[in-house]
C-alpha cells in the first residue's frame, strides 16, 4: 500500500524529534560527567574559623584571608569572675570560678554553631596577656585543646602579617594566661575584700582598686606638695645690648665676682642695676660649637599618649580608642579596610627589617642621601621592657597622611600622622645647630666697680640643617633662630638696656594625661594596656577631679586614700604595687607559680582586714554647706561630688532631690550687662565662664577672665589657651587695636562657626 505524503512527513518528523531528544540526553550527560570531573579534580576548600576581638578587626582580616575562612568576633571577654559573688576558692589553691558573661548567651550560641561546621578553629584575640587569655576562655568555651596549635598572633593587620600568622599556629602560652589571672584575680581579692569595708566605714557605693588606690595617693601627695609650697623670692636681670651699629641682642647677668647669681631683693636688684648703667662693657670671649639634636626613640603606648596629650590635647583614653581603631581597620576606598599601624599596646622601640627598609626607601626617595644615617638608628628599651610586640609604627609609611586624610575622621588623622612622622623622623639623621656663646664683662669704673665684676651671657642659635625636623619637629617645633651678630673677643659693647625682674619659686605642676602616664610608666606602676584605664576608673569613682586638664584629689579621695595608708600601707606603696607587677611578669615568663603569688598577698592582707575592721570607726566626710537656698525645701544646699565635678545638692535626699551646678563666682563683672562672671561646667564637666545673670544676658566663653583690664580700653581681658598648652592674652572688645591682625580672632572665628554648626544639627 502506498505511503502518503502526509504519513511521509510525520514519520520524520518523529524521526528528527527522536534524534533531538538523544542529542540532548547526550548533551546532559556530557555536561553532568563534565562537572563530576570538575569536582573530582578540584580538592574542597578547608572551612576555617577565625576568632578575632572586635567585628572592624573581623571584616578586615576576612578580606586578607579569603575564600575559606570565616571570620567572626567574640567581643572581647566571653568567659569571667561573676560579678555577684567572690567567686575565688582561697583554701583550693585560690581556684577561680568563671562563668559565661550574661547578655552574651546568643553570641556564644552563634559562634558555637559556625565552630561546628569548621574544620579547623584559630584563636587569634590580640597579642598581649588580656588577648592570651580571651583565647584561653575561647578555647575552653568550644572545647578546643589549648595544647593543640590553635593560637595565632600577629602584630599589625596586614595581608603578610596575616598569612604568615595563619602558616605558624602555636598552642596558647599558659604562663601569659597564668599572669593575667593573676592580676584579675589580685584586683578581685583587694576589690571584693576591701570595698564592703569602705562601704560600713565612709558610705555606701565607694571601691578600692590594687593600681588605682596607688595612683590616687601620687595625686594627693602632689598636692599636698603644692598646698605646702613656701615660694621664694628672686632676681634676674636681663639686658639689651648692641655692637655698633649691629641689632639689639639680649644677655642675662649669670656671675658677680665670679658667683653664680643669688639675688632675693629689689634693693640688692636696684643698686647693681645702677652699677651696671655706670660701666663699659667689652666681650670677653666667644665660643661657636655645632649640636646636634638626635630624633626621639618610636613610639610606645607611654610616648604617645605624653606627644598625644601634649600636642593633640587628647585624654589616654581618647588616645588609645582612636588607636584601636587605626589598628583594627579604616576603610580606605576600594582598597577596602586596612590596618594603618601596628599593635598600639607595647613597651618596645624596636623595629623589624621590614619596616627599617621600607623607611630607609622612603626617606632616601623622597629628602635624598643627606637625611638618611650611615648606619640605621637603633633605640634601646627601658629596663623594665617586656619588648614584647614591635614599637607602633605605620604598616606602610607609603600611607602617607595627606594621601588618606579624606578617609580618616579628624582624630584619626591628628594621631596617625603624629604616629606616621615620629616613626619616619626615627629613622633620619640628627637635627644641626650652629651655637654661640658670648661672654661679656664690665671694665673698671673707678673705686666702685672693679674690672671683671661682672659677667653676661648671651646665646644664640640657627638651625644648619634639619635632619629628622624636617618631618618631626617634635618639643622644638616652637622654637626660633637666635642670631648674634658678628663678635670677637675685645669688641666693645653698649648696654642699652637693664631691666630687673622680680620672680617667685613655683610649686611642682599638677599631674595631667601626660606626667600621670610618666610617672606610672617610671615607677613601674601597671603596664602599658592599664594606663588608660586607671586614670578613667579614679575619675569615674569620685576619687580625682580633672581641672583645666590637670588631675585633682577630692575630698572623697583625699579620705580613702589617709584610710589606706594608715591601715592598707602595701596596698598604696609605690615600691610594693611595682615588686607586685615584677612578679606577675616572672608568672609570665614561667618562673613563678601563680599560686604561691595569691597566696603570699593574701595571707597579710585578710589578717590586716580583720584588724582594720576592728580598729576603725565610722568616718564622717566633711559637709561643705552653701549659702544657696534649695528651690524646693528651702533648706541650705551643700555641696556633693559627682562624676563630672562637684554640683549643689539639698541635704534632704532622698526626700528633696533638688539639685544645682556649682557656680564660683571669680569676682569680674560681665563686659555685657555688669553683673558677675561665674565659673559654670557643661553636662561633660567641662569648665567656661558666663554671665550669673544667663538667660537674661548671654555672654559666654571657654577663656578664663583676668583681673587685669585692657591696658589700651579698659576692657575685660581673656587668656584663651591652645591645645599645646600655650596660652594667649586678648581684649573681650572686638573693636580694641590690640585686636587689630591678632591671631586670636581667627581662632575666635573658629569657635563661632563650630558654634553655630552644633546649633545646626541640634535643631535638625
Amino acid at each position: 500500500m502506498a505511503t502518503t505524503q502526509n504519513e511521509k512527513n510525520i514519520k520524520k518528523a518523529v524521526k528528527s524529534s527522536s534524534k533531538g531528544k538523544s542529542a540532548t540526553k547526550t548533551k546532559t550527560a556530557a555536561k553532568k560527567t563534565t562537572a563530576k570531573k570538575r569536582t573530582k579534580a578540584d580538592k574542597p576548600v578547608k572551612n576555617t574559623l577565625v576568632l578575632v576581638e572586635s567585628p572592624t578587626k573581623a571584616k578586615t582580616i576576612e578580606r586578607y584571608l579569603g575564600k575559606g575562612y570565616v571570620v567572626k568576633a567574640s567581643m572581647g571577654h566571653l568567659r569571667d569572675l561573676p560579678k555577684s559573688q567572690f567567686a575565688i576558692d582561697v583554701d583550693h589553691d585560690f581556684e577561680p570560678k568563671y562563668i559565661n558573661i550574661r547578655g552574651k548567651g546568643a553570641l556564644i550560641k552563634e559562634l558555637k554553631k559556625e565552630a561546628s561546621k569548621a574544620d579547623k578553629v584559630y584563636l587569634a584575640s590580640d597579642p598581649d596577656r588580656e588577648g592570651e587569655a580571651i583565647a584561653w576562655h575561647l578555647a575552653h568555651i568550644f572545647d578546643i585543646d589549648a595544647s593543640s596549635d590553635c593560637r595565632i598572633v600577629f602584630n599589625e593587620i596586614t595581608k603578610s602579617a596575616i598569612q604568615d600568622a595563619i602558616k605558624t599556629p602555636h598552642p596558647i602560652n599558659i604562663d601569659r594566661v597564668d599572669a593575667q589571672q593573676a592580676r584579675r584575680m589580685l584586683d578581685r581579692i583587694v576589690g571584693y575584700k576591701l570595698s564592703p569595708l569602705l562601704w560600713r566605714k565612709v558610705r555606701k557605693g565607694l571601691s578600692a582598686g590594687r593600681v588605682q588606690s596607688v595612683t590616687v595617693k601620687l595625686i594627693c601627695e602632689r598636692e599636698d606638695e603644692i598646698i605646702n609650697f613656701v615660694s621664694e623670692e628672686y632676681w634676674t636681670i636681663g639686658t639689651k645690648m648692641k655692637h655698633g651699629k649691629s641689632h639689639q641682642f639680649a644677655g642675662e647677668l649669670t656671675h658677680i665676682d665670679g658667683k653664680k647669681l643669688d639675688i632675693n631683693n629689689g634693693g640688692d636688684a636696684k643698686k647693681i642695676q645702677e652699677k651696671m648703667e655706670a660701666c663699659k662693657w667689652l666681650v670677653k670671649d666667644v665660643k661657636k660649637t655645632e649640636r646636634k639634636r638626635k630624633a626621639a626613640a618610636p613610639f610606645t603606648t607611654s610616648s604617645m599618649q605624653q606627644d598625644a596629650a601634649r600636642k593633640l590635647g587628647f585624654t589616654s583614653k581618647r588616645t588609645m580608642m582612636v588607636a584601636q581603631q587605626l589598628y583594627e581597620g579604616i576603610e580606605l576606598g576600594r582598597k577596602g579596610p586596612v590596618g594603618l599601624i601596628t599593635y598600639m599596646r607595647t613597651d618596645s622601640t624596636r623595629i623589624s627589617e621590614q619596616a627599617v627598609q621600607e623607611a630607609k626607601e622612603y626617606i632616601l626617595t623622597n629628602f635624598g642621601d643627606k637625611y638618611y644615617p650611615a648606619k640605621v638608628n637603633v633605640y634601646q628599651a627601658g629596663k623594665k621592657a617586656q619588648d614584647a610586640h614591635e614599637a607602633i609604627r605605620p604598616t606602610s609609611v607609603m600611607l602617607a597622611p595627606a594621601s588618606i586624610e579624606k578617609y580618616l575622621s579628624k582624630d584619626q588623622f591628628k594621631l596617625y600622622q603624629l604616629i606616621w612622622q615620629r616613626f619616619i623622623a626615627c629613622q633620619m639623621v640628627p637635627a644641626v645647630y650652629d651655637m654661640i656663646a658670648v661672654a661679656t664683662t664690665n671694665q673698671a669704673q673707678g673705686k666702685k666697680v672693679k674690672a671683671g665684676e661682672f659677667t653676661l651671657k648671651s646665646t644664640g642659635s640657627k638651625l644648619k640643617f634639619p635632619g629628622f625636623m624636617a618631618v618631626y619637629a617634635g618639643v622644638e617645633a616652637n622654637e626660633k633662630d637666635v642670631v648674634l651678630p658678628e663678635l670677637s673677643a675685645g669688641d666693645e659693647i653698649k648696654l642699652t638696656k637693664v631691666e630687673p625682674v622680680q620672680h617667685f619659686t613655683e610649686p611642682p605642676a599638677r599631674y595631667n594625661d601626660a606626667s600621670l602616664v610618666k610617672v606610672l610608666e617610671e615607677e613601674g606602676i601597671g603596664r602599658p594596656s592599664t594606663y588608660a584605664p586607671i586614670i578613667e576608673t579614679i575619675l569615674n569613682r569620685g576619687y580625682v577631679q580633672r581641672v583645666s586638664k590637670s588631675f585633682q584629689p577630692t575630698e572623697l579621695g583625699r579620705v580613702v586614700v589617709e584610710m589606706l595608708k594608715e591601715y592598707f600601707h602595701d596596698i598604696v606603696d609605690v615600691k610594693f604595687s611595682a615588686e607586685l607587677e615584677n612578679e606577675l611578669d616572672s608568672i609570665a615568663e614561667g618562673t613563678l607559680d601563680k599560686t604561691v603569688l595569691l597566696r603570699n598577698f593574701y595571707g597579710p592582707f585578710s589578717e590586716t582586714l580583720e584588724k582594720a575592721d576592728e580598729a576603725i570607726g565610722h568616718v564622717e566626710l566633711p559637709v561643705e554647706v552653701s549659702d544657696v537656698p534649695c528651690d524646693v525645701c528651702g533648706r541650705m544646699m551643700v555641696v556633693k561630688q559627682g562624676r563630672f565635678g562637684k554640683f549643689l545638692a539639698c541635704p534632704g535626699f532622698p526626700d528633696c532631690r533638688c539639685t544645682k551646678p556649682l557656680l564660683r563666682d571669680t569676682g569680674l563683672h560681665c563686659p555685657k550687662c555688669g553683673g558677675s562672671i561665674v565659673e559654670r561646667k557643661t553636662r561633660r564637666g567641662k569648665s567656661f565662664f558666663g554671665c550669673k545673670n544667663y538667660p537674661e544676658c548671654d555672654f559666654a566663653t571657654w577663656d578664663v577672665p583676668q583681673a587685669e583690664k585692657c591696658p589700651k580700653c579698659g576692657s575685660l581681658q581673656l587668656k584663651h589657651y591652645y591645645r599645646n598648652g600655650r596660652g594667649i592674652l586678648y581684649c573681650y572688645n572686638d573693636q580694641c587695636e590690640t585686636r587689630i591682625d591678632s591671631p586670636i580672632n581667627k581662632e575666635l572665628e573658629k569657635q563661632q562657626k563650630k558654634a553655630e554648626k552644633a546649633k545646626e544639627g541640634k535643631n535638625g
